[in-house]
């Protein structure tokens, strides 16, 4: 019973997860229109950093590193958030957001190959189907609204295919860690590694440029707080904390696919707060995506029974 609750709270975390990551895109462009990107992710880590730190101090989260691979928990926060945020970053200054709507898609696919080869995930043929579905409805809705792959752009493209890969190395490796470290554990180690990183990357940037008064400019504007605080505390702290449990509960693969749900959450986002259009093709690439999100933590149970099954006989 204590498993099955267990497996109910990581696929609600899962969602929990996808709608957060689909509304961060909004409070991000906001951000951006204040601040440089690095300054952004500086500010916003700062504010995850300080979240996390609270609890801890108080003696609230017991974190317990000794006798634990630090090291591989460390090349873990080298994929998220270091180099996911920093290719992204630097992709969308060579490649339209459009461009990285329909890369980032493929994450689930690249993720359920490298959990194939590194934690030996199987994968059934109606949940490669289903992933394949969820991936058609994100590039499907992309390539509706007008977006293509501009494949003289190498530079983006690979940048923001390096994102991907990126992605789904940590969810395969935070899997593997989840059996080593709790989640709050992981995520602190995320977490201050990007607040360290990012603040030394931003203040050499300014030292480099001079302009160093710009660097508090940002925060004169109420909008600009609002949003690093949703960033920081809600999109990079929680969501580190919910996908951390979850990958420690269902496979990479499973995981994966529900980051296709943010998409779903960032066109309502942009239907009710910015007035954006929703079209027939946006209902369809989402019948499409939610058919493939279901159909892949479904048919994961039915091999979970199977395996069972097996065991007993």
């Amino acid at each position: 019973m204590k498993s099955h609750n267990g497996l109910k709270l990581a696929y609600l975390l899962a969602v929990l997860n996808a709608v957060i990551i689909g509304i961060s895109f909004l409070f991000a462009k906001i951000a951006l229109d204040y601040a440089q990107p690095l300054d952004t992710l500086m500010y916003r880590f700062a504010v995850s950093f300080l979240g996390i730190s609270l609890p801890v101090a108080l003696g609230i989260v017991k974190l317990r590193y000794r006798g634990k691979p630090i090291g591989k928990a460390l090349l873990l926060s080298s994929m998220y958030p270091l180099g996911f945020f920093t290719l992204q970053a630097y992709g969308l200054q060579h490649a339209t957001a459009a461009e990285a709507g329909i890369l980032y898609a493929f994450t689930p696919i690249v993720t359920m190959l490298c959990a194939s080869i590194f934690l030996k995930e199987s994968t059934n043929k109606a949940q490669k189907l289903a992933i394949f579905c969820s991936v058609f409805g994100v590039v499907f809705i992309f390539l509706m609204k007008g977006a293509e792959l501009d494949i003289s752009n190498i530079t983006g493209i690979s940048l923001l295919i390096l994102t991907s890969i990126s992605f789904a190395g940590y969810s395969v490796m935070a899997r593997s860690l989840s059996k080593q470290f709790s989640p709050s554990e992981i995520s602190y180690l995320m977490l201050s590694t990007g607040f360290v990183v990012f603040l030394i990357s931003s203040l050499l940037t300014h030292r480099k440029l001079g302009s160093f008064e710009s660097l508090l400019t940002p925060m004169s504007h109420p909008l600009f707080i609002v949003s690093i605080l949703f960033l920081g505390l809600v999109s990079s702290l929680v969501t580190a904390l919910a996908s951390t449990y979850v990958l420690s509960k269902i496979e990479a693969s499973q995981m994966s696919v529900f980051t296709n749900l943010s998409t779903l959450v960032t066109i309502a986002a942009g239907a009710l707060f910015l007035r954006e259009e929703v079209t027939r093709y946006h209902v369809i690439g989402s019948v499409f995506i939610i058919v493939g999100v279901l159909g892949t933590q479904y048919y994961s149970g039915r091999t979970r029974e199977v395996r069972k099954l097996k065991r007993s006989v």
